[in-house]
């Protein structure tokens, strides 16, 4: 997916985070002081603009910081865990991973996945009667019930035109019966979006071929200068030159150019053949997508098939690869477990396949369910909110990625991005769903990511998803960005919580990681869509989500324990 004067301290009783100086360079430290009336205490501010100390390595645990510390927006995990978690009792939590497949035996996972201990593996029975045959670390419904996995998919737009193409291609809506109107509408944004995508996709085509053109020079300038057939990243490390041409050329060959455009490659090849290809169909269940009570498909095998699957592996880590273990990134989580319920594939989910995941994952016990993926039609959206409002009922809390096109999603109507909580902006149909937005370690006006999804009435909450450290198939990790990434911070926070603080509902817990946020009282670079020409617009970071605040989780527990115990005094 795509994606300050100060932080205030939010004004709720009992709640405080003092900010100390560490020594970081800052640069215009024109800090304004917290003057509200509903604060009895002045906390010490954060500086306008701050340049960090932090590259590379130093960025692997950003998203846990302490931003009065660290001068980066980070959810003070370790700070919580320093102070307040060491004294709490906790209990396990199940986190549903709705998404690609995940690597259950990376060493900083395996020992986090759920299990499911009423199924005996392999025995070709379900064993605990759930519908499922063998389904002991969740469920594949990207795959046949002889075990085939499925690949890449067509975009849902191209599902749409594929589907209704012959039977519309020359009608206007007076030609459509009433009840197919709204299919209709649908299905001529879908033929004008596919027709402008196959463009764009056409376009990166022939920049592709211009990269591989640089490319074979390079290749041909290092090897007129090195005198050689023959080239490997050692020996052209090890040549000295002094000709501009060849240094460029060195440069060029050392800094990667080629895997780039391998990837490049790939995903040409993935939009040309695949996702906009209305002659291609990569279902391989056997079920019928559009009736909803074809349900016998699917398979137990949730392991990527390769390691270009990489993205429910790194979204897993980030929720709960195991803290301070010495290798890789922290995750955010202790006392969870992961269940990976695979149904995200290269290109779009299908609605069918997303609603019986939810309803999976609440059935098998999860309390929080991360969805880390999206799409901007939706054929049978009333499943999933159906499922939404199951999981609701069974007091389940669904955290979700806001999308990454730089969309401000309560503009967008129709058109905004699926799943969600209604297509009406500010209007929810449930109280157990959140939007997330992605902002990168970079404090100041930058600090929201340029591809982030937002929307004051539409969005909830922004958390890290920019140069986030986590793991990947086979046992590999990687630094990834996008709102995909931001969800799972908060999913690991919500997390959190849920483990110390059971009695707390999930529509409580989503109000306490809304309201216990911190607020940065500063103008944001506002993220653009990337057809946007003009010149880049300031604007209050409060004025991209609901919330207006990053998530914290520090601030997250003080305010659920005063709750908790509020509740406790109140059924005493």
């Amino acid at each position: 997916m795509k994606h300050s004067k100060f932080f205030a301290v939010i004004a709720l009783s009992g709640l405080s985070l003092m900010g100390c100086a560490t020594g970081k360079k800052v640069v215009n430290s024109t800090a304004e002081q917290n003057t509200s009336t509903d604060s009895t205490e002045i906390y010490e501010p954060l500086p306008q603009k701050f340049t960090t100390v932090f590259e590379g390595e130093g960025l692997k645990n950003w998203q846990h910081t302490n931003p009065f510390d660290s001068y980066m927006p980070g959810m003070s995990t370790d700070k919580a865990y320093q102070t307040i978690l060491k004294d709490l009792p906790a209990t396990e939590v199940i986190v549903a991973v709705v998404d690609a497949g995940i690597d259950i035996n990376h060493p900083d996972l395996k020992g986090v996945i759920w299990t499911n201990e009423d199924e005996i593996p392999g025995n070709g029975i379900d064993d605990d009667h759930n519908g499922y045959v063998d389904d002991i670390h969740g469920w594949n419904f990207l795959g046949s019930k002889d075990g085939k996995m499925a690949g890449p998919e067509q975009l849902e737009l191209t599902r749409i035109v594929a589907k209704y193409r012959k039977q519309w291609k020359d009608k206007s809506i007076a030609d459509i019966p009433a009840e197919d109107r709204e299919m209709f509408k649908l299905y001529q944004r879908a033929e004008k979006d596919l027709a402008k995508q196959l463009a764009d996709a056409k376009k990166l085509e022939q920049r592709l071929a211009f990269y591989k053109m640089m490319w074979n020079q390079t290749q041909e300038t290092l090897k007129k200068a090195m005198k050689t057939d023959k080239l490997t990243k050692e020996s052209v490390k090890n040549f000295k030159t002094t000709e501009p041409e060849v240094i460029k050329a060195k440069e060029a060959y050392l800094n990667g150019i080629e895997d780039y455009i391998k990837r490049f490659q790939n995903y040409v090849d993935g939009q040309l053949k695949y996702n906009l290809n209305v002659d291609f169909n990569g279902r391989i269940q056997g079920d019928n997508p559009d009736d909803f009570n074809d349900r016998n498909y699917g398979n137990p095998n949730v392991i990527p098939p390769n390691k270009d699957e990489l993205h429910g592996t790194h979204v897993a880590g980030i929720i709960a690869q195991v803290r301070n273990n010495g290798i890789g990134g922290d995750g955010v989580a202790d006392h969870v477990k992961i269940m990976s319920v695979r149904a995200v594939p290269d290109g779009d989910e299908y609605d069918k396949d997303i609603a019986l995941a939810f309803r999976y994952a609440v059935d098998n016990g999860a309390k929080v369910i991360n969805t880390s993926f999206g799409k901007y039609y939706s054929p049978h959206k009333d499943w999933v909110w159906d499922a939404i409002k199951y999981a609701a009922d069974h007091d389940v809390l669904i955290v979700n990625a806001a999308g990454n096109d730089g969309k401000d999603m309560d503009k967008y109507g129709d058109e905004i991005s699926y799943p969600n909580d209604g297509d009406v902006a500010g209007k929810e149909i449930a109280d157990n769903f959140l939007n997330v937005g992605a902002i990168g370690p970079d404090y100041g006006a930058d600090m929201v990511a340029s591809f982030s999804n937002y929307g004051k009435t539409t969005v909830d909450i922004f958390s890290p998803g920019q140069k986030i450290y986590a793991t990947v198939p086979f046992g590999e990790y990687k630094f990834l960005q996008g709102t995909s990434m931001a969800s799972p911070d908060v999913a690991g926070v919500a997390a959190v919580i849920r483990s110390r603080f059971p009695d707390l509902s999930a529509a409580e817990v989503k109000k306490i990681i809304m309201n216990s946020s911190l607020q940065p009282q500063h103008l944001v670079i506002k993220p653009q869509e990337d057809d946007y020409k003009g010149k880049p617009q300031l604007v209050p970071f409060s004025s991209l989500s609901k919330s207006g605040g990053i998530v914290n989780l520090y601030n997250a527990l003080l305010l659920a324990k005063e709750m908790s115990e509020a509740k406790k005094a109140e059924n005493k």
